[in-house]
């Protein structure tokens, strides 16, 4: 694989080939990390603002929800046909381009005047945000083997932040400024976060020899002929599925049987941010040869947490509920670590491609918690709402039990 450690504006010359990169440097990393979880943010905001945006653009009754589902689909479809593009481009250009379609989406977001061109921007910043799945193969390109598990899990650290950060920080700043105000602000750190990229990046110019049609076929190959890629997209379907279950069921507690506001609501959802500091940890397992332990331990601290959740609910107890938003999001962020991890060792010319079938996958899949926590809360309350949870648990646990039958490679 041909590439250039070297920033690129210090060098005009055709890339160097190395058979082992050196590694990243720690401020690279936190760039790395900064820029997956400031993209990945963006596609978040709007569900935390959906009921302020559909009044103000007149978007009511059931069509409010396409202000989420809208950004999911591009989001959906940008895994599916711009990350695999990591293969063929010049990633370091690639992820510039994603940037600036994501800043044009958020400043076109912020100056909405109707529904249909909120829509539109929607579609727009989530087809864009994927580039943060540009960068993870990314940097582990630029990693040596040995370390690429702690690599991964320092960048999706930053990942998982933004994620966790977007609805809170949304509502503190929609709450001062109005919910265009987020849009704008975004849109900002989107082109300083493309400055930065563009001097501290290095080239990476994949191996040529495919067309894109070739590209995408490929990836359905890949998917049928890789074992290991469908078992642990499955797994962290499930297990991203839960998430989402988790975190559009809590608000609904929150506000219902503890009486917090919107604001206490996002204070919340901040201390939930600590599960990010699972993912370091668990790249370092996965680099020790841990890998097969740590996702046991995962699946079963995601079951017996949600249990707890359950009870503490009942039980009205913050205290124990934040201890259980920390420890099930570490669960999800370590499960996705340890197999991103195998993942990313399975083809080095194909990281790109393998990422995107993984990704696509455990989004569809994970976008299913959504629709499931409102149905389980509304029919059966919060402790079917934790049950559910500790369902999928249970699932992916039998599950991953069957990989030494199967002789999985994972």
């Amino acid at each position: 694989m041909a590439y250039s450690n070297k920033p690129a504006d210090q060098s005009d010359k055709s890339e160097v080939t190395a058979a082992e990169p050196n590694g990243l440097s720690p401020a690279l990393t936190f760039l790395f990390a900064f820029a997956c979880g400031a993209m990945v943010g963006n596609i978040y905001y709007a569900q935390a603002l959906i009921g302020l945006i559909s009044d103000d653009l007149n978007l009511h009754g059931g069509m409010a929800g396409f202000i989420v589902t809208v950004t999911q689909l591009g989001y959906g479809a940008g895994l599916l046909l711009l990350v695999s593009l990591a293969d063929l481009f010049e990633n370091r250009r690639l992820v510039l381009l994603t940037l600036g379609g994501t800043a044009l989406g958020l400043a076109g977001a912020a100056v909405s005047g109707s529904a249909t061109t909120f829509l539109i921007s929607s579609f727009a910043i989530g087809f864009f945000a994927c580039g943060a799945q540009v960068l993870v193969p990314f940097a582990s390109h630029l990693v040596p083997a040995a370390s690429r598990g702690r690599t991964i899990g320092n960048v999706m650290a930053g990942l998982l932040t933004g994620i966790m950060l977007a609805r809170p920080l949304a509502n503190l700043v929609a709450s001062e400024f109005g919910w265009r105000a987020i849009f704008w602000i975004s849109a900002a750190a989107m082109l300083a976060v493309l400055v930065l990229l563009r001097i501290a990046l290095p080239q990476r110019q994949p191996q040529g020899g495919m067309r894109y049609g070739a590209i995408i076929k490929s990836m359905w190959h890949l998917l049928i002929t890789t074992p290991a890629l469908q078992r642990r997209a499955f797994y962290q379907g499930i297990i991203f599925a839960s998430f989402n279950l988790f975190w559009t069921g809590i608000p609904l507690l929150l506000s219902e049987q503890f009486g917090y506001s919107q604001r206490q609501i996002a204070l919340f959802a901040l201390a939930g941010a600590a599960g990010a500091l699972a993912a370091p940890i668990a790249g370092r397992l996965a680099d020790r040869g841990y890998t097969r332990q740590g996702t046991a331990i995962a699946m079963v601290t995601l079951t017996l947490w949600f249990l707890i959740a359950g009870w503490a609910g009942t039980a009205i107890s913050i205290a124990a509920l934040v201890l259980c938003a920390i420890f099930i999001d570490s669960a999800v962020q370590t499960n996705q670590i340890l197999s991103q991890r195998i993942i990313f060792s399975l083809n080095d010319a194909a990281r790109g491609r393998l990422n995107a079938v993984y990704m696509t996958i455990v989004f569809l899949l994970g976008s299913s918690g959504s629709a499931i926590a409102a149905a389980s809360y509304f029919y059966g309350g919060w402790w079917a709402t934790c049950m559910t949870g500790a369902i999928m648990g249970l699932i992916v646990l039998g599950a991953f039990a069957t990989e030494k039958a199967s002789k999985s490679p994972v």
